[in-house]
């Protein structure tokens, strides 16, 4: 997701899409540590995703 996708996105979608990845991300560390995470990459990409949202929310509520 880049930054101008989620600038796009209203607070209200980009608060719900953040519970979403950071449910992904608890799926992910479960799935490392069972030894069944095939797509190691996938857990930076989620948590990349989750700070450009993160941010984002951050300078919308100090404007």
């Amino acid at each position: 997701m880049k930054a101008v996708d989620v600038r796009a996105k209203t607070d209200d979608e980009l608060k719900s899409e953040l519970e979403r990845l950071r449910k992904e991300t608890f799926n992910l560390r479960f799935q490392r540590a069972s030894g069944q995470l095939e797509n190691t990459a996938r857990m930076g990409a989620v948590r990349h995703d989750i700070a450009r949202i993160e941010t984002i929310l951050a300078e919308r509520a100090r404007a």
